[in-house]
Order: C-alpha cells, then structure tokens, then sequence
C-alpha cells in the first residue's frame, strides 16, 4: 500500500470485537432505524473507509457484489440501482431495474488483507420498482418468514451449518478442468489427520482466523474423510444470519485458498469413487429464550412439536430435494457407498437417513437435515427446511419416520417431484418456482443425461473420461 493513503486495516482482535458486537445487535432485534442511524454516522465519522461492499444473491444463490463509494452511500443509500436482467433468475429485459435496500444490521468488518483496505460489507435486500421486496430474492422472502414466525407464535429460527469442501491445486481450477481434465489433490492425510504446516493444514487455520475474526464463532476445524477434504465449524444463528454466514464461509475459503495459490471448491462430488461433500444443515426453534425441540422425556429427548417437524419434512423429502440438492452434479454424492444421506428416514445413529436426530441437551437438541448439497441457495435451503417443518403437510402413513423411501438418483427425477408438488407451490409461488425449475432444467440439459447411479471405487478408471465430461458440462 502507498505511504499516501490511510485506508481503514484493523487488528483481527478489534475486527472480532467489532463484528460479535454487531451479531449481538442483530440477535437482540435492535430496531433497523437504529442500526441505520448507527452505521450511517460510523461511515460518516470513519475517513479510512472508502468503500462499502454490499452483497446480494440471485435465485440459484451465488453471491453477487458491489462496490460502493462511501460517500456516495452515505448519500444515497436509499436509492441503489442496478440491472436486475443481468441476474439469472431475476428480471427479464425490459424490466430490468432494480433496487438494493440496506441491512444494516448485516454490517461487517473483513480483514484487509484478504478483503482489502478500507472496505466494510453489509447485506443488501433486492427491492422492487413500486418499493415492494422483490418476490425472487430469497433472502428477503427468508427474511420475512422468520420476522413472521417470531412476531406470530414467538419463534427464533435457529441453524448450524456444517460445509464440507475439497482444496485443490492451483488457482482456478474448477475453470481450467477442461485444460487440466482433473483436479490435485494438497494433501492425502484423511479425517482429522493433517500435518502441522502442509497445505491442507494451512489452508484451514487461515480461513478459520478469517472467520474468527469475523465473528463467526467457530467450535472446530478438521480434514474431512475424503483426501484434501475440509470442514470449520462455527456456532449456530438465527436462520438469516446463519444463512449469510454459509455465503461468507464459501467466499472466505475461495478468496484463502485462492492467496495460497489453490481452489477451494464446493461441488458436492467433484471426485470419482471418494466421499463426497454435503452441507449438514442443524436446525432448532426457541420460544422465550427456551428450546422447544428439547423434551428429556421424549424419543430420543425430542419433543413432540420436534417430531412433527421431523415428520413433515421426511413427508416432503422428494418435493424439495431439488432446492437442497440443486445441481446435477449433487446427485452423483448420493451414493450409499460413501456414506450417502439417500433414505427419507430419521435415524438417531444412521448417517445414510436424511433427517439425523444428534444427542443434545436442552440448549443444543437439534435436527439434523444431511442430504443437503454445498452448491445449493442456502437461503432457499433454510425457507425448504424451516417452512416445510413447520407449515408443511404430513403423511398418515405407518411408519413414516422408518419406511424405506428413497431420494432421487438424478436431477430429472428431483425436478418432476418438484413440478407435481402442491406443496413446493406454496412454498415458492408458481412464479418462483417456475423460474428455479427452469434454470435447473437448463443445467441438466446441458449435461450427459444416461450416466447410470452407482459408481463404484474398482470401477473408477472404466468412467474417468465418461465423468471427466459430465463434470465439465456443469460449469
């Protein structure tokens, strides 16, 4: 950095400070017109700050940014325009502004050596021309289903996500697979072994001071099962910021690994005949500071209320398998030959079920939702999941939560589930939904459609070139 500028660049201690002291804001509700008075007058007072970096996502859930100008914002944070049509999923051309309101309360500090100096990033809501929320911002849709359930029955929707992900060699390379046609493993260490120093290892403490000192919390960081395998797990929070932390976890990883000169990549099953990566999403419901899915006297110290949670969503496992498992490529990691959660069952001990009751007590009893793919909207993950166990229909059927079901195999299956739904309907809208089947089916059309289900380890080297083009075709 030249000796002429004097950019905001904080310690990782204050950065933590700042970042838990905002979370605690937003976890105690402080009223948006109080945080925006705050934040406002925080940018106004800061000279180092030049730039304002707010984040939005499009309806499949990548991360889109834009940089703003701080004094600009300053100015005209009410008015932030941009082109909705150039976002898959959002407007068509001919309507294609856009709006982006200001969350404050999804205010961060990131680390200037990964970020760079003098930026601060917050959340923004995609608004509609007539003011309104925009109905295929899902975040917002998420957003207003959780204010809804806290201002009607006085629940806080809470989650824990645990993202598995596969470093590899070299920058970019998920984009230059076609010229590489593989992917390099860092290190062959396996679970929870890893040298001190080796690239894995180092890959994972830096992304976990990031997330540190982005006041994310974090419990425990390994190597996963699989070879260059990785998982940093951090505390539970409400449903949106637990689904903006899933953004920033994602964007951390890419932007550390990419510093190393490597690829953090989160295709559910980049690798043929090696456990594949999911996203276990934890999820409980508390009511006046008290978890209402404890029961000490229930099945498996479940409460009832839990159970119908639970049994709701085994009822709609196959509507909404495609919003949790929304690539191609996610359904080649449900394979119950590596540890797959491929069965519409809830098990207490069986990781190959779909829902996974973990032991708990009465602050941490939770259900485990485990046939989630890394690549899917997490903001769509958590509206499927939360919606559905609370307000979806439930099977009189015998012996739901044990019945051999099964998910589907392949993206076609998952999305005709989907279409015929009554259920996903009210979930999404026509609309919404109409426009995710859409993109989804236009993926899959793009890729090699007769790829069989199973692919077993002898067979590896019979399908490499069969795979090498089926994962191409996804990106």
């Amino acid at each position: 950095m030249s000796q002429l500028t004097d950019f905001l660049s904080l310690s990782y201690a204050h950065l933590e400070d700042h970042n838990l002291h905002a979370k605690e804001q937003r976890l105690n509700r402080t009223p948006a017109h109080v945080l925006q008075e705050e934040r406002l007058k925080y940018l106004t007072d800061e000279k180092r700050i030049k730039a304002v970096t707010v984040l939005f996502s499009d309806l499949e859930g990548r991360l889109h940014m834009l940089d703003y100008d701080k004094k600009f914002i300053v100015k005209s944070y009410d008015n932030l325009t941009f082109d909705g049509s150039s976002i898959r999923g959002f407007t068509a051309q001919r309507e294609s502004d856009l709006r982006l309101r200001l969350d404050w309360g999804a205010f961060y500090w990131a680390p200037a050596d990964f970020f760079g100096a003098g930026k601060v990033l917050v959340f923004g809501e995609v608004i509609d021309k007539d003011g309104s929320p925009y109905v295929a911002d899902i975040r917002g849709v998420l957003k207003a289903f959780a204010d809804a359930q806290f201002e009607k029955n006085g629940y806080t929707l809470n989650a824990a996500n645990e993202i598995e992900g596969f470093l590899f060699a070299g920058a970019d390379a998920e984009r230059r697979y076609y010229e590489t046609r593989k992917f390099e493993y860092v290190n062959h260490g396996g679970y929870y072994h890893s040298l001190p120093g080796d690239p894995l290892r180092q890959f994972i403490d830096r992304s976990a001071e990031v997330q540190r000192a982005m006041g994310f919390q974090n419990e425990k960081d390994h190597p996963e099962v699989a070879p260059s395998q990785f998982e940093i797990n951090y505390s539970y929070g409400e449903v949106v910021a637990a689904a903006d932390q899933i953004q920033l976890y994602k964007f951390i990883c890419r932007q550390v690994a990419n510093s190393l000169g490597m690829t953090a990549s989160f295709l559910p099953k980049p690798v043929v005949g090696v456990n594949g990566s999911g996203m276990h999403t934890n999820v409980s419901v508390t009511k006046g500071g008290k978890n209402i899915f404890w029961d000490p006297s229930g099945e498996e110290k479940l409460s009832s209320f839990a159970w119908e949670f639970v049994d709701r969503i085994l009822t709609a496992g196959n509507d909404i398998c495609v919003l949790l498992n929304a690539s191609v490529n996610a359904y080649r990691r449900l394979d119950p030959h590596f540890e797959a959660p491929n069965q519409i069952i809830a098990s207490a001990v069986d990781r190959g079920s779909m829902v996974r009751i973990p032991i708990g007590n009465e602050k941490s009893s939770r259900v485990e939702v485990r046939s989630v793919g890394p690549d899917a909207n997490p903001y769509l993950v958590m509206l499927s999941v939360f919606k559905t166990g609370l307000e979806g229909p439930t099977d009189q059927v015998k012996n739901l939560r044990t019945a051999k079901r099964y998910l589907p195999d392949n993206i076609y299956d998952a999305l005709s589930n989907f279409n015929k739904s009554k259920w996903t309907t009210e979930l999404l809208t026509d609309d919404i939904k109409a426009r995710y089947a859409e993109l989804k089916k236009n993926s899959a059309d793009r890729c090699p459609r007769l790829l069989g289900t199973i692919v077993k380890a002898e067979e590896v080297q019979f399908h490499h070139e069969v795979y090498n083009q089926f994962l191409w075709n996804q990106f």
